[in-house]
């Protein structure tokens, strides 16, 4: 019944009622940091709050649409492929020279016809200058001063201001054969209209040209031939007609050996023409 002993008891049951109350304080706190850890452990959450699987959706998305871009891609290079294929197999049959000239006037591809025509086994690399160095426009263009070279004449073409259609040239290979040739120029613009290079179609028209020169030829003769054949026939006319009215027969006879003299320059006038018009006709 002492009070101090009183107080002592009572002091110790606190005491005793306090740690039991921490220990159990502290063994919860425990529990709970034990099951935050395992909640950490399978589903941990990223600085943003976003669980990591989201990330792992967004990671395999990201892969598939890499895929997706480089299929596309490649479908991309085999298109572009087949085209350049396609566009080679063209200009290889054409019957017409391509060159492609860049913006420096260097040419950077030409077809078969086009070395054919201009007789290089391969002109790339060639300025344009260099390659039309020994070609003269010819008199038929018009508006196009004889003096002026090949370069000049298409230098609208090359810096992209316009085209130029139809200039015949004189072209003389280095091998010495010598040709006519029809160039068309055409500048190659890009969707930002700025210049990419020129295009040039050259066509071979030696054939027709000599054909033009000689039915001119055959018609400069035609008139030639017409001419002497009504000087002729007048010149018949007019023995005939004094023959008509001679009764001297030492001028008759004069008439009419002068008559067959002329029947016969006739002759050989006409049989020239035919003989040269038989050439004309098989190429000889």
């Amino acid at each position: 019944m002492n009070p101090i002993v009183l107080r002592m008891l009572l002091l110790l049951l606190c005491a005793l009622a306090s740690f039991g109350l921490g220990l159990y304080v502290i063994r919860r706190f425990r529990k709970n940091l034990a099951q935050e850890r395992e909640s950490v452990r399978y589903a941990p959450l990223a600085a943003e709050g976003l669980p990591v699987h989201a990330y792992h959706a967004v990671i395999q998305q990201l892969k598939q649409q890499k895929h997706e871009l480089a299929a596309q891609q490649l479908a991309e290079r085999r298109k572009a492929k087949v085209s350049d294929t396609l566009s080679s197999t063209v200009l290889a049959n054409l019957s017409s020279g391509v060159l492609f000239f860049n913006t420096a006037g260097l040419v950077r591809q030409a077809n078969a016809a086009a070395r054919k025509m201009l007789g290089f086994a391969s002109p790339v690399g060639l300025h344009i200058g260099d390659l039309f160095r020994a070609a003269t426009p010819r008199a038929s263009n018009a508006g196009v001063a004889p003096a002026s070279s090949v370069e000049q004449i298409l230098a609208p073409a090359l810096s992209g201001k316009s085209a130029v259609r139809g200039l015949l040239l004189n072209y003389v290979t280095r091998e010495g054969e010598s040709s006519v040739l029809e160039v068309s120029a055409s500048p190659v613009m890009a969707e930002d209209a700025s210049l990419m290079g020129t295009t040039l179609v050259l066509n071979d028209k030696t054939d027709i040209e000599r054909m033009r020169l000689d039915q001119r030829l055959r018609q400069e003769l035609s008139a030639e031939l017409a001419q002497g054949l009504r000087s002729s026939l007048a010149t018949i006319a007019g023995y005939a007609q004094q023959l008509a009215h001679s009764r001297d027969p030492e001028l008759a006879r004069q008439l009419a050996d002068d008559i067959a003299s002329e029947a016969a320059q006739l002759d050989r006038t006409i049989g020239s023409f035919l003989e040269d018009a038989r050439a004309v006709v098989t190429g000889t």
